[in-house]
């Protein structure tokens, strides 16, 4: 374990072997860091907390702390992060409340750059975007491959599906679909994420059937009940199409139309 001279670690930290961990940084107890971890200069980790291994988190960044919440008062409540995921500078990451489940979490491979804040109780899935400055309330749910444009802000409960894309400054005060972009304040539907798609391997006629699928709900006047028959149809030879259908099902908040 490279530890600096400087650092301040509990003792009851637990501390992988091949973790590094720069100068002046604290960590507190009910702390544990996996292998090959980085933990730059002047972090502050607090717990309970669980970070996995090979993850790189950068200067400033203030991880598993209290959650900003009048109603927590010290109840148990812990922050669990995955595998290969970069933390940059500022970023800020709290502990869950009892009322939202007790835990954040953070999946893997997830690019998280400076000055980003995620809240309480908010669940995150793998290979994420978010550029700076974008901010989520509590129990906001990110799934997978979701980028966030530099200084979104994202309303509590909501829920961003996989693959959508939220343009720089976008204010997010319903659910955004998979595969769909959004942008403005508030925000606005504006088409599928289509290089998103490009860049990890979904074929043209995939991206064609999404594409589709975004005419049936944005573009048909129907509502979102009367949408679903159509989508079911459509899901019949795009497989892709059904995790749509299932947003839509979960929805709590409505869908950004």
């Amino acid at each position: 374990m490279a530890v600096d001279s400087r650092a301040v670690i509990d003792p009851k930290a637990k501390i992988a072997d091949s973790v590094s961990v720069g100068p002046f940084s604290v960590i507190g107890p009910d702390v544990e860091i996996g292998e090959g971890t980085t933990i730059g200069p002047h972090v502050v980790i607090n717990g309970p907390t669980s970070i996995g291994k090979d993850n790189q988190i950068f200067q400033f960044a203030s991880i598993g702390e209290v959650p900003q919440d009048k109603k927590f008062h010290g109840e148990n409540s812990r922050l669990t992060i995955g595998d290969r995921n970069t933390i940059r500078e500022f970023v800020t990451i709290n502990r869950g409340t009892e009322d939202g489940g007790g835990e954040t979490r953070i999946g893997n491979d997830n690019w998280l750059m400076a000055y980003i804040h995620i809240a309480h109780d908010c669940i995150l899935g793998d290979n994420i975007i978010f550029s700076n400055g974008a901010s989520l309330a509590g129990h906001v749910t990110v799934d997978d491959y979701a980028i966030l444009g530099g200084f979104t802000l994202v309303h509590q409960f909501c829920s961003i599906g996989k693959h959508a894309f939220c343009g720089m400054g976008t204010a997010v005060g319903k659910d955004v679909p998979p595969y769909v972009i959004v942008n403005g304040n508030p925000a606005h539907p504006h088409g599928i994420n289509t290089e998103g798609l490009k860049r990890i391997g979904f074929s043209k006629e995939m991206i064609r059937d999404i594409r589709e699928a975004y005419k049936v709900i944005y573009r048909s006047n129907l509502t979102i009940e009367e949408a679903k028959p159509k989508l079911t149809g459509l899901a019949e030879s795009c497989k892709e199409i059904q995790l749509l259908i299932d947003f839509l099902d979960s929805s709590t908040r409505g869908i950004i139309r």
